[in-house]
């Protein structure tokens, strides 16, 4: 089963503010959007988005705001060219975005900041995909074991990458063949056995598959949660979760090709 990452969702209390920051500071376009009688759904990407993109979704509750971030989810990160972590890094504090690690404090290799909802978001060196494009969105998991088993086995995801510290690891993960400017899973596992808190501020992943009750059947059959199955959503998408309680949607189209 081929099931590239296809978005991000993450809740946001004012969607204007949230949108203007996001146009303003890495230049997204919005792509789609979804009015419901009780939410928003916006779609922001890249002007030039590639492709095999992923793309971020804020939602708006009409009648509630997120109120917890949580730490079972950890943050998007998006791209800079090799040679130019510094300089945007500088031009965002310029455009009074809020710091949250500097590139020094991450032996240049990356920075941080956070945007109004205080969602971290971290800056990554790639000479490859748009300019702020997904690269990778962060989850934090208990049992990494057990993680590293559901992605592989239930959606057939392969090791991208991986980076072993002290204290804690990182498993990137993606489908077979997926190119460079696709987005990636990164499992995030620390060594002292520390729990975390799912939160709301964060929804969920979304992967995009050929066929949504195919797909469906597969995941089943793998001992998937069958957590909103595609009946209980006008067979337009369905939603499982993963060992620690995670949030995928599966889709059949792309949502800027809604």
């Amino acid at each position: 089963m081929y099931a590239p990452l296809d978005h991000v969702m993450m809740r946001v209390a004012d969607l204007e503010a949230s949108l203007d920051w996001y146009t303003t500071h890495l230049g997204y376009e919005e792509k789609g959007r979804w009015e419901a009688d009780t939410f928003t759904n916006v779609y922001l990407g890249p002007e030039d988005a590639h492709e095999a993109g992923a793309v971020l979704e804020l939602t708006s509750n009409h009648d509630s705001e997120p109120e917890e971030l949580g730490d079972a989810w950890g943050h998007i990160a998006v791209r800079v060219p090799e040679d130019e972590l510094q300089e945007r890094y500088d031009e965002l504090m310029a455009g009074g975005v809020e710091d949250y690690r500097d590139p020094e404090s991450c032996g240049n290799r990356y920075a941080f900041v956070k945007d109004p909802d205080g969602h971290e978001i971290e800056i990554v060196k790639r000479d490859y995909g748009p300019l702020y494009s997904l690269d990778h969105t962060m989850i934090r998991v208990e049992d990494v074991d057990e993680a590293l088993g559901f992605w592989t086995r239930k959606f057939e995801y392969e090791h991208a990458g991986r980076w072993e510290a002290d204290t804690f690891a990182n498993y990137f993960m993606a489908p077979a063949d997926a190119p460079p400017e696709a987005m990636t899973v990164e499992l995030t596992y620390n060594y002292d056995g520390r729990s975390y808190t799912m939160g709301d501020a964060w929804g969920h992943l979304a992967v995009q598959v050929d066929d949504l009750d195919e797909a469906w059947d597969t995941l089943t059959t793998r001992g998937a949660a069958p957590d909103r199955p595609p009946a209980e959503c006008d067979n337009l998408y369905a939603f499982t979760r993963d060992n620690e309680g995670h949030e995928i949607e599966l889709l059949e189209e792309h949502v800027t090709n809604a």
